[in-house]
């Protein structure tokens, strides 16, 4: 027995799984969808692990996408289980299709199924390693949400199974599909404002201390499975780090998950954001697959801004990128000839001939907080209603779904994930240490540096008996 199957065996024994039945679980050989036939080479059947507003999001962009079918879903929560299976199987008799959905506590079972070809990881960033690991060691594609992982030895690990695993792997960053996004990088690649010397990327703060009270665990949660890998004593139940939501009356979660504002649980706005936007830089610039080779955290010496310097010369600043709208998050390119600026339904540009007439007058604008409510309340009735927000992402799924059935590289493949991911958590430990670290992308090492070595985001042991 090989070293990967005893440790699978012992995984299930742990958590008292038992093989016998799973694999029975099947979509009948065809089916339909709005009355075509979907022949069997056509088809894409996914599983969906983590149920909150993000996967709500995702499903609704993923079936916009012909011939997918969904076949199982899994969450910690109860409610959000059978608030997801509804969602589904409403769509499914929409569609014509069998309305079925296979609902799941532990997302090993649904690894089991050999009928579901990939896997969406939606779930706290803790558990993408684990998650997308064994998907990739079960068989499965996977399309992981942003950011790819809560730590850099788990990015580089996550890489490492995935291509021994000969699986395709898409992360959640779906402004790489965006058509706004995608111009910026052509103009600035093509050299329109000449050499880049500076960049301005706006996401937000860094993670700060975990300050909320314990509170009693609902019946229907499971929060030491929520917690899975996590070590940290001071971790405990609040209803931010896991938003609750009613199914009679229906009321959905309140807020994200907090979980990701707080140092023991996630990266902050440097990973939230910075999985979109330093991500977009680093195509730009020609730095897919690599990272800065020093990081300065705001403070130091007077550093006004979070820096990153990279290897071509090239500093990119955690700074606003709009002079008039100092929180807003996007991207401004400064080179030689000019600039471009770039967020979401945005492209400006220092020469104005250059962006697309789809694109031209639409400026972030402050907004009062009356009007932003407002917006936020509209473009959440839109989701509600299979509509919205997400439609910005359904070109992301297109093109997972079009690299699973193909087998090439998706446009954000986790090689690409994994640098920006790996960014971030430089950038968080860098400004932890409240001193400059170096990193050198060739060989992916702090050189003598012990205290990056140890820190946390580099590495961190697993609470028992969870092995990365």
């Amino acid at each position: 027995m090989s070293k990967n199957e005893s440790n699978q065996l012992n995984r299930r024994k742990f958590l008292g799984l038992s093989a016998l039945g799973l694999t029975g679980l099947t979509i009948l050989p065809s089916w339909r969808i709005d009355g075509v036939k979907i022949s069997p080479s056509d088809r894409v059947v996914l599983g969906f692990i983590g149920l909150g507003q993000q996967a709500l999001s995702d499903f609704a962009g993923f079936a916009t996408v012909p011939g997918v079918q969904v076949a199982a879903c899994c969450d910690v929560d109860t409610m959000k289980l059978t608030r997801f299976k509804q969602r589904v199987e409403a769509w499914q008799k929409e569609k014509g299709m069998s309305p079925r959905c296979d609902m799941y506590e532990y997302y090993e079972e649904l690894l089991e199924r050999r009928d579901i070809d990939a896997v969406e990881v939606v779930t706290p960033d803790h558990w993408h390693a684990l998650q997308t690991i064994h998907a990739c060691q079960a068989g499965k594609d996977v399309y992981v949400q942003k950011p790819l992982s809560f730590t850099i030895t788990e990015a580089l690990k996550m890489v490492r199974v995935a291509n021994d695993n000969n699986r395709i792997i898409q992360v959640g960053s779906q402004q790489r599909s965006s058509g706004e996004f995608k111009k910026a990088i052509e103009l600035v690649q093509k050299g329109a404002i000449g050499h880049i010397d500076k960049i301005y990327a706006k996401v937000g703060d860094p993670p700060r201390p975990l300050d909320l009270e314990e509170q009693p665990v609902p019946s229907n949660l499971n929060f030491n499975l929520w917690m899975g890998p996590l070590n940290d004593p001071k971790i405990h139940y609040h209803p931010d780090l896991c938003p609750p939501i009613s199914l009679d009356p229906p009321e959905k979660e309140k807020l994200w998950g907090a979980w990701r504002w707080y140092r023991e649980t996630g990266n902050g706005f440097t990973a939230d954001w910075g999985a979109h936007m330093f991500d977009i830089a680093q195509a730009a610039i020609g730095m897919d697959g690599s990272c800065p080779s020093e990081i300065i955290p705001k403070g130091y010496n007077g550093q006004q801004y979070l820096t990153f310097k990279y290897q071509n010369g090239v500093v990119m600043t955690e700074q606003p990128y709009l002079e008039d709208m100092p929180g807003a998050q996007g991207i401004k390119f400064i080179g030689d000839k000019g600039w471009i600026e770039v967020a979401r339904g945005y492209l400006g540009c220092s020469d104005a001939s250059l962006v697309p007439a789809e694109l031209a007058g639409r400026r972030p604008k402050n907004m009062t907080p009356e009007e932003r409510k407002k917006m936020y309340e509209e473009m959440q009735k839109s989701i509600d209603k299979g509509k919205g927000s997400f439609e910005i992402s359904a070109p992301h799924m297109q093109d997972f779904i079009d690299s699973v059935r193909s087998r090439k590289k998706p446009i954000a493949p986790i090689e690409v994930g994994a640098s920006t991911a790996v960014l971030c958590c430089l950038g968080n430990i860098a400004t932890e240490l409240q001193r400059p670290v170096k990193w050198n992308p060739a060989t992916l090492s702090f050189g003598d540096d012990k205290e990056a070595w140890n820190h946390r985001l580099y590495h961190y042991e697993y609470r028992r008996p969870y092995k990365l």
